[in-house]
């Protein structure tokens, strides 16, 4: 005998069993992008087109590297959650899968890559 009821296994999930996680992450990010992306096209527009050691000096600095990093971070979580619902409407099967780990490990390597290159500007 069950003792859980439709309902209560229904609860919060939809078609996917994670729709309402990926909305709320979805939007927790937008919400941190909306405050972090101005802030660092303010740091990015001061140092464009300045030279390599102006360029290291500035997100060398703690503030303009850990914004750069929040930024990128956020951007590629949110850029994971959206394509993954983009794929999950127009793909199916293995393309699904193999489309989706290619997004997510793209994701990966550009939030690693920007990190990487921030710990070596701090040296």
């Amino acid at each position: 005998m069950r003792f859980i009821t439709d309902r209560k296994t229904a609860n919060g999930k939809g078609s996917a069993h994670s729709g309402t996680h990926e909305h709320k992450d979805m939007a927790l990010t937008s919400i941190g992008l909306a405050f972090l992306m101005p802030t660092f096209l303010f740091i990015f527009g001061r140092t464009l087109g300045q030279p390599h050691e102006v360029v290291v000096a500035t997100f060398g600095r703690p503030i303009p590297a850990i914004v750069t990093g929040l930024m990128v971070f956020l951007a590629m979580r949110h850029m994971m959650h959206g394509v993954g619902s983009v794929l999950a409407d127009y793909t199916r099967g293995t393309a699904r899968r193999l489309l989706t780990i290619f997004v997510n490990a793209l994701a990966y390597l550009i939030t690693a890559a920007v990190l990487y290159a921030l710990i070596r500007m701090a040296h």
